[in-house]
This record gives C-alpha cells, structure tokens and sequence, in this order.
C-alpha cells in the first residue's frame, strides 16, 4: 500500500483530498495537527482529543522532548506512542525551529548547533545525525530532516547559505535516516523540509533538489516567520508547483484559519500551529461567524451559547458569561473549554474542507465561508 493516496483533486484549484496511511492508522487530508511540545496538547485530555476533537495526527517537539524527560525514558517506555498512552499517529519537527529561536544561547557550525537548554544551562549539540537518532528513540511514525530556520526577513545572500547547508544536512540525515532501524517494530517516514526564504528562485532549487530525493513527504518550513502574508502564499505556489503530486505536503507552523484555507487552495495537505491552543488560552476563540475575544465586557451579561453552531460539547454545555467569568477569574477551566473549542474549530474546517473538495465545490464554499471566520466579533 502506497504512503499517501490522491483522492480527488479541485479542477479550478490546487486544493486535493487524500489519505495517508501510518503504522497507527490512516490520516484523512487536508488536516490539522494539534500540537503536543512536551508530550501533551497543552490543557486539553486525551480523551478529549479522541471522543470531541477527532484528533487524527498530533505532534510531539524533538528539542523539549530531548531536555525533558529525555531519550532513555522514552525508551523505556517504548517510544513516545506508550509513554503518553497515544495510539494514534504522531509526527515529531526536528527541534531546529526550538534551536535557531535561542539566538543568544546557540552557535551554528558545519557540524550541527551548540546551544544551552533553557531548563538548566547544560551544554547541548544537535547534529544531523543525532536528531535522526532521537527521533528515532521518540517514535514518531513521520520524522522531520535537520534543517536551518531561515529569518523570513533574511537577505538573498544569507538565505541562500542557510538554504545551502540544509541540504548538506539533509544528506546526513537521510545518510543517517537509511542506515538506521526503527525500534519499536513498525514503519517511521522522513520528511525533508523546503527552505529558501521569500526568494522564489531558491525555492525553486530547494524544490527540485527534493523532489529528486523521492522520499515519502515533503515539508514545507521558513514561512509565516516574518514575511508578509502574501508573500507566503505566493512561495507556497512556487514550491507546490514543483514538490510531487503523488506525496504529501505539509506546512510547518501555520497558523489562521484563513491562512489554512489558503493553503489548502494551493495544495497544501497538512498543518500544524500552537495557535488554537495558544489563543485559547488568552481568551480569544475562532468561529463560524468570526473570532471572539471571551475577555470582552459585551459578553458579560451574554447567557447564549459559547457558539451556537459548533461543533464541540463546550460550545452547548457553556454560555458565553459563564466562559468569560471563568477566564477573568483565572480559573484553569476557562482555558480548557476555548482550547477545546479552538481545536474543535480547525478539525471541524479541515474536515468541512475535505468535504468541498470531494464534492468538487471548494472554490465556492471557501468565497462564502472566508469573510464569515475573519470577522471580529
């Protein structure tokens, strides 16, 4: 059985349905990937994410999984899957986002990147090679390449040598990838990550240099990273245009609903961002009818529901006064249902989108839907 099969494909856009098949279980595209940093999606119960959210895929973070609790429990523990009681699937980046944000605690070389944890100060390396080898240790059933997070407002001349030494890195990786077994006896898949900045003719190169390695996945990263947002719908294109149809691609770390849907409409089959959760817990939901900040005094005396169309249990158990009392009374609940509530949202878009596409009328559902999620409410 193939990795990932093309369902069905938009006619008038690059927006497509399919299905990617894991040793834990088929993933039904486009999705959204919650996200889990440490080994939990941030206030949100597992069973939660199974029985309400419908959570197909989430994600555990190389870096943060590495300081703490560290490799040698996860393998006790027989992988990340058992240690956190997850039967599903789960993708793991490489920790190279984590890494080149500690701009004053890290220093790039050849070899890999020295850096301090920001727990305890303890001098750490990640190399290609040894992020191969935890990610292994973590389990995941789709592995991210070691790669450079270049600035989105990087000039040409730096970003065509971040983009240069992630390809050196990519070839370690892989080098590394191939030469190694997984170790809890089923399948693992490596993504390699295209990089370039805004500048379309590296993200050409990036591109076609990947799209030759013919691996399982591509993952697309270095956007939404300070580059103006057409900017990044436009590299989106670029690299879409050239990354094989036939697998999947996946767009690290973005981001609004609107952004999904854009991205969905130019190809793009998988998404990961912290800001449901995020947001959530700083009072902000996204709706059907737009986006709410639950801080809001207009929602004080509001007994409706917290959303009457949607389609998570918080939206039908909680009014919106209710919410908005527990929210300015710190009462750890409060963040729990709009977590809830946000991830329930962007399962349900991906899955509304889906449904468009295998239908054949995306293009029109997404015009009437688009200007209803960016209102402010």
């Amino acid at each position: 059985m193939a990795f990932f099969e093309l369902h069905s494909e938009s006619r008038t856009v690059g927006a497509r349905a399919g299905v990617i098949h894991t040793a834990h279980g088929d993933i039904l595209t486009p999705i959204f990937m919650p996200v889990g940093t440490v080994g939990t999606v941030k206030g949100v119960h597992k069973r939660d994410l199974v029985d309400d959210i419908h959570a197909q895929i989430i994600l555990g973070n190389t870096y943060h999984l590495y300081l703490r609790p560290g490799t040698q429990i996860l393998r006790q523990a027989g992988g990340l899957h058992r240690f956190e009681g997850w039967n599903k699937p789960i993708l793991t980046d490489s920790g190279g986002y984590q890494v080149f944000s500690l701009t004053d605690i890290r220093k790039m070389t050849e070899e890999g990147v020295r850096f301090s944890s920001h727990i305890d100060g303890r001098k750490l390396m990640f190399t290609p090679e040894n992020v191969m080898d935890i990610e292994r240790e973590i389990g995941a059933d789709i592995m991210m390449a070691f790669d450079e997070c270049c600035p989105g407002t990087a000039d040409r001349t730096y970003a065509l040598q971040s983009m240069e030494r992630t390809h050196r890195w990519l070839d370690r990786c892989i080098a590394r990838f191939d030469g190694t077994d997984n170790l809890y006896g089923y399948q693992q898949h490596l993504f390699p990550i295209v990089q370039g900045c805004v500048y379309t003719d590296l993200r050409q190169e990036a591109s076609k240099r990947l799209r030759d390695l013919d691996r399982d996945g591509y993952a697309i990263g270095g956007l939404a990273v300070g580059e103006p947002t057409e900017v990044m719908y436009e590299m989106i294109e670029v690299v879409n245009d050239i990354l094989p149809a036939n697998k999947p691609r996946y767009l690290m770390g973005v981001g609004t609903p609107w952004n999904i849907l854009e991205a969905i409409d130019r190809g793009v089959d998988m998404f990961d961002c912290v800001m449901p959760t995020r947001n959530g817990r700083n009072g902000m939901i996204f709706t059907w009818q737009g986006v709410m900040n639950m801080r809001n005094k207009k929602w004080e005396d509001d007994f409706t529901e917290l959303d009457p169309t949607g389609s998570s249990y918080v939206d039908h158990e909680y009014t919106r006064a209710y919410v908005r009392h527990l929210i300015h009374a710190e009462e750890m609940l409060g963040l729990e249902i709009l977590s809830i509530h946000n991830l329930c949202f962007y399962l349900n878009l991906v899955t509304e989108a889906r449904k468009h596409i295998l239908s054949g009328d995306f293009a029109t559902w997404k015009a009437a839907v688009m200007p209803q999620i960016m209102k402010r409410l």
